[in-house]
């Protein structure tokens, strides 16, 4: 199951006691107070995690507790503090309180980290309190409590390409031609239900991440289908690569298609429009595409990439597009 959107209740540790001790020893008299301090609570910290992928983990252990500070001893011994709680999330969460909905962290590079709760102060012991006045002391503090509370967490996916279509337009069989990914491919009409990421690995060591996004249907502005759980997906991403079935399958017609795409993007969010688009026409291995293309490039300014994913013509140039754009332009 690809989770994408959970919540979590997070406490950091409480802060361990202080300690009210006095010394007694033999042939040292007026010993004095040696009480310690109590150690910090451990915090709760989001650490950015290149090796995961989605928010399961969390999803299936939704409590994240952090161990309190160790508490104060004599002969001035300090409590141990408490260790932080690493918590792994993918590239691209969006962390916000569920009581106001306040964005507290938008996590997005590799190692990147933030204290989500704050362990406890230790305690004081009684040694801190003595003075020419009080060389007795009896007061201590008690550890103070971690901070606590509940969290929602989004991911947004992070990657430089975004494959966009229609339900079978060869989205999942591209990525599989262009990344090492293994999504579901079938010849029958279906929809990823969950985004694939892949990598694009070149010679020259420099790599792109691709995200095969779930079809869009009519109406995903809306939630409609799987509406925000696609389209929020598409928001990070660098180039946006609107992929056409130009055979126009089930009879509909490629440039209708493309229309209804950007309309879906814009009404969802203005901004997406500001992204770079490329338009990759898929199945020209076939003759209604063959047909249709030119009436396609009639109507469309912009350029377009003729390929046919299952037979892997005009890849090459494709991934050339990629590199030249993406990699070189960094």
């Amino acid at each position: 199951m690809f989770v994408d959107r959970t919540k979590i209740y997070a406490k950091a540790g409480d802060g361990g006691n202080g300690c009210m001790s006095f010394r007694r020893e033999k042939f040292i008299p007026h010993g004095g107070p040696d009480g310690g301090n109590g150690g910090r609570g451990g915090n709760v910290i989001l650490r950015v995690d290149a090796d995961t992928s989605q928010l399961a983990h969390l999803f299936y252990q939704s409590r994240q507790l952090a161990k309190r500070g160790e508490h104060g001893r004599g002969k001035d011994q300090y409590g141990k503090a408490g260790p932080d709680l690493i918590v792994p999330v993918p590239p691209g969460t969006i962390v916000r309180r569920v009581a106001d909905g306040g964005v507290v962290a938008d996590l997005v590079k590799i190692g990147e980290e933030h204290i989500l709760c704050r362990g406890g102060r230790g305690g004081k012991g009684n040694s801190c309190y003595k003075s020419s006045v009080n060389q007795a002391p009896r007061q201590f503090e008690k550890g103070f409590p971690g901070e606590e509370g509940e969290f929602a967490l989004e991911l947004k996916l992070v990657a430089d390409i975004g494959l966009v279509g229609y339900p079978n337009a060869g989205k999942s069989t591209l990525i599989s031609k262009i990344t090492k990914a293994h999504p579901k491919i079938a010849s029958y009409p279906f929809t990823t239900l969950r985004p694939v990421i892949g990598t694009i690995e070149y010679e020259d060591f420099s790599k792109l991440r691709v995200a095969d996004i779930p079809g869009l249907v009519e109406g995903a502005h809306q939630d409609v289908g799987l509406g925000h759980g696609f389209l929020r997906h598409i928001e990070r991403c660098r180039l946006l690569v609107i992929l056409l079935d130009m055979a126009g399958g089930d009879g509909r017609e490629p440039w209708d298609d493309y229309k209804k795409l950007l309309k879906e993007l814009e009404l969802y969010n203005p901004e997406i429009m500001k992204k770079p688009r490329l338009v990759a026409a898929n199945k020209m291995d076939l003759p209604e595409a063959v047909e249709k293309l030119p009436k396609f490039k009639r109507r469309h300014r912009g350029k377009v990439r003729p390929l046919s994913a299952e037979k892997g013509d005009g890849i090459p140039g494709l991934l050339e597009f990629f590199h030249e754009e993406l990699v070189n332009k960094r």
